[in-house]
């Protein structure tokens, strides 16, 4: 019955998927990122080849060479070698790269994934890494007591009379669960003492497996040509052949074994082919992380980990090519195929093998013990899953993490009553092929991302490695089972979308922000200025920003506006850096970020220094963007006398547990907590903006080419209410939503142009914002000022249906006779203009603008209307605005006029401007120098 050890064993490791990894899953995590070098003791030898060798090398060595030459042949076979091992050899060039790019702490695999790519990403692969381990130790324990019990436990009673007097153990589930209860605590005491203990203990079987390979190899040359008995297991039914050949060195025995065979697996009856023979064979070339996962417990990281793991693969890669050849050369294809411990019956002592393959398969289900503990080790002192691991973070006096030793030993034992693993055991092979394909995904990017801190001294490693790793390790997933490829897939993304919105924000760095930069950057400069066309046109906003407590309701109303432009919030501190320690500035950009959070806008924050509100908006109109992404169009809030409201008061911040009116947490220990932003401004509080200032700016704007928007009772809009309402089931009552445009200077009656570029740039402002899904619902109503009676009524309606069909713009054009609105204007100039009322010339029109001297620079200005106007006439325009304004609308677009040139006369248009919108509720004054619209495509 010895010889069917390894056969029993070799059920678990082929037929259930995965194979021992030993190392593949240690981590060494023993210490903190504050460890003293001095408890850092493994170097090498002792922290890398030897680790990585056992993982590699484990109970394969022993069970899957026959196998993989018998039905594939040497040439098949020698071509899967150099396949895994290129395979797995691009993924070490990638281990490489990471731990010789600067310091390296405790947590191998999950470290370098987590730091290069993410908490999210790095955790959730790290919490398979840590079931993968589990599940993996259990699967070992149960294998090895399968092997003990097939050696040394009572026979059948069929049996019973021909039982050698060492097959006494009793068997069963609850005796197989001692068994392995028992293996494991042994495990789980060396783990327990520390990482030392366990070296010494994988030296000891590292010198047992080494001398049963030196066994086998001298076996090969001193054993002489012998019939082999058969398995019982492995005889088909069609055939009574008991025994095969071992013909020692023989050429007709190697080219009966050149090429494949592919025949049915008599340990599970399936029909091999290459697809599977290989993903055998790939998965006893696994493991190459063993000697990176002490990364903690080693003297030199980056020293060690590249030369041992190189030397472990090399070594590996070596074994198995020679002892493929030996097998071929000397075993006929029969005695392949259906013995594979035929290492043992060829053995010059058989017990030599069954040895090894008892301190491998402890081997593997310690390392997977210690690797367990050790990742979860370091997923607690990382907080990725909140208070969830708190206790896991214990440590000993020597730095050993007993509570997570404990911890996965426990889990491990509640495995263990599974009695058989084999649903779990192919996923658990995947979850490790997985963390390779995140490794070298993790190179890849950092590679991409072309950081100028990735610096690692191993030269050998270019983005082709790690994509030829990473698209090795993926098809070698699918490859051995697609469906827990996609499982394990299903289950990280999972983990993913926890973590992101369980754990804390890490000061790790996020590879995401160095990709995005990357490729923002490259697109910024393909964004040629040069090419811009006014058919692609969409608004680019600088809305500048005092106070946002009392504009929220703006802020959240231009993000409707932008149309997926460039949305920038400008803010500006007066004072001078002189004198100053440091940027009075950086402090405030995470209070900022925040309420772009909190109010779910996208935006990005543009903050100044300046002596003054003008020299700001100059600065920010200057600097803001980059190419060819640049604010256009200005936005202010209107200036008036109102008294600001405090629209953030007991607000709280979805992604803290503070509210934006109390103090914003101090970043930094011992520095003292400041407020989000200020109080609002009081009735009686001074402003820092006078009146000229104000009209100054507006006119900078213009002069810069940039379009001016004023928003006044913006306090007023609350676009929940506006845009949340839903019409109860039967009620047909509920007010619509309309967006309501004038389009004609309404200050300047004498200016027949709806169609310009100040009235076109209006429209499409209004049109944009009716695209925009939370408003596509809302109307569109067109206000045509016209006379009674005159030619210019019908003329002036073709003119605006045409060009709104022309425009593809649906609006409700409605008809607004003003004529005793105009007569109050036309008193005021002595009758001058009633002699050209009905005139429907536009090059009259225009020769009078010029003759008043309205035209400047090509931009429509206005400089004289101002003595012109007077407070009646105004206030009988706005009271013409509300009378049709029924229903009310939403948001009202007026038309802006240009400044006056004279700044004497900015108070006066100020004021003008005030009794224009005076009570119209949310309204934006529009100036518009940029042509925005064309019909041609």
């Amino acid at each position: 019955m010895s010889e069917q050890t390894p056969l029993l064993h070799y059920r678990l490791t082929t037929s259930t998927g995965p194979k021992p990894r030993g190392g593949s899953e240690r981590t060494g995590l023993q210490s903190g990122l504050g460890r003293q070098n001095s408890t850092r003791k493994l170097g090498v030898m002792f922290g890398v080849v030897i680790p990585t060798l056992l993982s590699m090398f484990s109970v394969v060595v022993f069970l899957r060479v026959g196998f993989v030459v018998g039905q594939a042949g040497l040439y098949h076979s020698i071509a899967m070698l150099l396949v895994a091992y290129f395979i797995i050899t691009m993924t070490v060039f990638s281990i490489c790269a990471i731990s010789t790019n600067g310091a390296l702490d405790a947590g191998g695999a999950y470290y370098m994934i987590s730091r290069a790519l993410g908490p999210e990403f790095g955790g959730s692969i790290g919490i398979m890494f840590f079931l993968a381990n589990v599940c993996g130790c259990a699967l070992y324990i149960l294998g090895l007591v399968e092997a003990i019990l097939s050696t040394f436990g009572e026979p059948e009673e069929s049996d019973a009379v021909s039982a050698a007097f060492h097959q006494s153990l009793p068997s069963g589930y609850w005796w197989c669960l001692l068994y392995g209860t028992v293996l494991l605590f042994l495990c789980f005491i060396v783990c327990l003492v520390g990482a030392h203990i366990y070296a010494k203990a994988t030296f000891v079987i590292f010198i047992i497996v080494v001398t049963v390979l030196v066994s086998i190899f001298v076996s090969f040359f001193v054993v002489e040509p012998t019939a082999v008995i058969l398995p019982e297991t492995s005889l088909m039914n069609n055939t009574n052949t008991r025994t095969s050949n071992y013909t020692g060195f023989w050429l007709g025995t190697l080219k009966g074994n050149l090429f494949s065979d592919y025949t049915v697996d008599y340990t599970t009856g399936d029909v091999m082919t290459f697809a599977s023979v290989f993903a055998v064979l790939f998965n006893g070339c696994t493991g190459i992380m063993a000697g990176s996962n002490m990364s903690g417990d080693l003297k030199n990281p980056s020293f060690s980990i590249p030369r041992g793991t190189l030397t472990a693969v090399f070594t590996t890669f070596i074994t198995y090519g020679l002892l493929s050849l030996l097998a071929a050369w000397t075993c006929d294809r029969y005695l392949l195929q259906r013995d594979y411990s035929f290492l043992g019956d060829i053995n010059v002592w058989p017990p030599m093998v069954t040895v090894g393959i008892y301190s491998s398969a402890m081997s593997a289900a310690m390392s997977n013990l210690i690797g367990a503990s050790r990742i979860l080790y370091a997923l607690s002192k990382d907080n990725l899953l909140g208070g969830a691991l708190a206790l896991a973070k214990k440590t000993s006096r020597t730095e050993n993490p007993w509570v997570s030793v404990l911890i996965s030993w426990l889990l491990v034992q509640v495995v263990l009553f599974a009695g058989k693993l084999n649903t779990i055991a192919g996923i658990v092979t995947i979850f490790f092929l997985l963390v390779y394909a995140a490794l070298n995904l993790a190179c890849l990017a950092l590679e991409w991302a072309s950081a100028p801190n990735f610096r690692p001294t191993f030269r050998c490693f270019t983005w082709h490695t790690c994509t030829l790793g990473f698209l090795g390790c993926l098809v070698m997933m699918f490859l051995i089972s697609s469906i827990h490829a996609f499982a394990s897939m299903a289950f990280m993304l999972l983990l993913f979308m926890l973590i992101h919105h369980l754990g804390p924000i890490s000061n790790w760095g996020y590879i995401s922000q160095a990709l995005i930069f990357h490729q923002v950057r490259k697109y910024l400069l393909m964004l040629d200025v040069r090419k811009d066309h006014v058919k692609f046109w969409r608004p680019q906003v600088l809305l500048m920003v005092r106070n946002p407590r009392t504009c929220t309701g703006l802020m959240t109303f231009i993000n409707d506006l932008k149309k997926s432009g460039l949305y920038v919030l400008g803010h500006i501190k007066l004072g001078s850096i002189d004198g100053l320690l440091s940027d009075p500035l950086q402090s405030r950009y995470d209070s900022w970020l925040s309420l772009v959070d909190h109010l779910k806008i996208k935006a990005f924050v543009n903050l100044t220094l300046a002596d003054s509100v003008r020299h700001g908006v100059q600065n920010l109109l200057f600097i803001s963007g980059f190419g060819g992404m640049r604010p256009n169009t200005l936005i202010l809030g209107f200036y008036d006398d109102s008294t600001p409201e405090d629209n953030l008061c007991n607000e709280t911040l979805s992604s803290t547990v503070f509210g934006l009116d109390k103090a914003c947490p101090a970043s930094e220990p011992g520095q003292q907590p400041s407020p989000f932003f200020p109080a609002v401004r009081g009735a009686g509080d001074s402003k820092d903006l006078q009146e000229e200032e104000y009209v100054s700016i507006i006119a900078d704007a213009v002069k810069l080419g940039k379009n001016v928007a004023l928003a006044r009772y913006f306090n007023q809009f609350n676009r929940n209410e506006i845009l949340g309402l839903k019409k109860p089931l039967g009620d047909q009552s509920i007010t619509e939503l309309f967006v309501d445009v004038w389009p004609l200077n309404l200050l300047n009656p004498d200016s027949h142009g709806y169609v310009n570029v100040c009235s076109l740039f209006l429209l499409q402002l209004a049109c944009v914002l009716h695209e925009t899904r939370a408003w596509n619902q809302a109307k569109l109503r067109l206000f045509l000022c016209v006379e009674a009676g005159g030619s210019l009524q019908k003329d002036e309606m073709k003119k605006v249906q045409r060009m709104l069909k022309e425009l593809r713009i649906t609006a409700q054009v409605h008809v607004v006779v003003w004529d005793q609105v105009v007569a109050l204007h036309w008193q005021r100039r002595g009758g001058r203009g009633q002699e050209s009322l009905g005139q429907n010339s536009h090059d009259d029109d225009e020769q009078r603008l010029r003759q008043e001297g309205e035209e400047e620079d090509g931009i429509q200005s206005f400089p004289h209307i101002t003595s012109h106007l007077t407070d009646e006439f105004i206030s009988a325009v706005n009271s013409l605005i509300c009378r049709h304004g029924s229903p009310k609308p939403a948001v009202r677009f007026l038309y802006l006029p240009h400044p006056p040139t004279d700044m004497s006369c900015y108070r006066t248009y100020l004021h003008q401007m005030d009794l224009l919108s005076k009570d119209l509720g949310p309204t934006l004054l529009v100036h518009g120098v940029t042509p925005v619209i064309t019909t041609f495509y």
